[in-house]
């Protein structure tokens, strides 16, 4: 959901370019997965752009962004955060782990054995996918994406969580409107807040 494939390539071209820099800042293995959200975001956005070039309907790119845009986040934010707290990793980190694996689970099987459809309608792109119990299944993705950053042990983290829960408010909100979505943006700040993530002095302890 962007403007147009100018802006997905430019902005995923901008917020990946800030993800590599994230992951060449990483001073500890555990930090790997966190540090790898925006190089994510930024790949998500450049598929995007290639599902603008394809004129919708079902294709590759479709399938590849929604790969990237449900199992692959369910599993990986929640993973990413608990090895960033290990060892000292709080009991309320696995609750999401367990909702995304369960969540990312349901998610694969459904992308495997049913076809994606991608929609352009002005600017943005709608996607279509057959989700069985899809509240239910809607509600473990967000605890185990939104929910692992908003219980992490870092405030850096936690405050990423925010922007991204207030990222997701706003674009569901405008969606419903029929307005173009703002998460290009949403994407861009919270790749911003990974990188200070990444760069925090070495040797800091969380920030509780």
């Amino acid at each position: 959901m962007r403007w147009s494939a100018t802006a997905d390539l430019v902005a995923g071209t901008v917020i990946s370019a800030v993800g590599i820099v994230c992951l060449a800042g990483v001073r500890r293995a555990s930090d790997l997965p966190v540090a790898a959200l925006p190089l994510l975001l930024g790949v998500h956005q450049l598929v995007e752009a290639a599902v603008w070039d394809t004129g919708g309907g079902c294709s590759p790119a479709a399938t590849a962004w929604a790969v990237i845009a449900l199992p692959l986040p369910a599993l990986r934010v929640p993973a990413g955060v608990l090895s960033a707290a290990a060892p000292g990793a709080p009991r309320r980190s696995w609750g999401p782990l367990a909702a995304g694996a369960a969540t990312a689970g349901v998610l694969a099987y459904c992308l495997a054995t049913r076809p994606v459809t991608a929609e352009i309608r002005g600017h943005t792109i709608g996607y279509g996918v057959n989700v069985p119990w899809m509240p239910l299944v809607l509600t473990g993705y967000l605890f185990a994406t939104l929910g692992a950053l908003l219980l992490a042990g870092d405030r850096r983290l936690r405050t990423l969580g925010v922007v991204l829960t207030s990222g997701a408010s706003a674009c569901s909100a405008l969606w419903r409107l029929e307005f173009a979505s703002t998460w290009c943006a949403f994407a861009a700040v919270a790749s911003l807040l990974v990188l200070g993530w990444v760069r925090r002095p070495r040797g800091a302890p969380p920030v509780t």
